[in-house]
């Protein structure tokens, strides 16, 4: 077999999405990448954020980070120290952001672990089921002769639980 490389990963060329309906889902889609991006270069770099745009349909969207006042101010006059109270309520979205994040992450460890386990039980359940009746190949005469006993105890109290219900069923029926 020979080998074929495929064509793999191309640049696609940037021009104006002409589909009205293609432009918005191209768009909610990287306003989400944007927003994420944004999010960890706050995050790993500890540093003031800002942005603003409008949809293709006019509506406006911003991200700032730590806040807008702290982010403008910034840019205005880069030089410029911040106000006590604006360091304070930066300092302060910091740690809730932080605060979040940190539950954020906590909620995508127990998501991870709880379809983990799902993931093992149904597992279990699957192979508990198989070699419950494929198991049964593998036993020797003994073996089979006390499964053959148990199982005809179980017929029997079953059979006696049976007849007490539909018993009771009558008598309380006045049959």
């Amino acid at each position: 077999m020979e080998n074929k490389k495929g064509k793999g990963r191309q640049k696609i060329p940037m021009k104006k999405i002409e589909k009205q309906d293609d432009r918005y889902v191209t768009f909610s889609k990287r306003r989400s990448g944007l927003y994420k991006k944004a999010s960890e270069l706050v995050k790993e770099c500890d540093v003031d954020f800002g942005m603003m745009f409008f949809s293709p349909k006019g509506n406006p969207f911003a991200f700032f980070h730590p806040t807008v006042d702290a982010v403008v101010s910034r840019f205005q006059n880069p030089d410029l120290k911040l106000s006590e109270s604006t360091q304070l309520v930066a300092a302060q979205t910091r740690n809730r952001v932080n605060g979040l994040q940190s539950g954020l992450d906590e909620l995508d460890l127990r998501e991870d672990i709880a379809i983990a386990n799902k993931n093992v039980y149904d597992k279990v359940l699957e192979t508990t089921q198989k070699s419950k009746w494929e198991s049964i190949e593998q036993l020797n005469a003994e073996e089979l002769t006390k499964f053959e006993a148990w199982l005809n105890v179980t017929r029997f109290n079953l059979q006696n639980r049976l007849n007490q219900l539909e018993n009771g069923a009558s008598s309380s029926f006045g049959y």
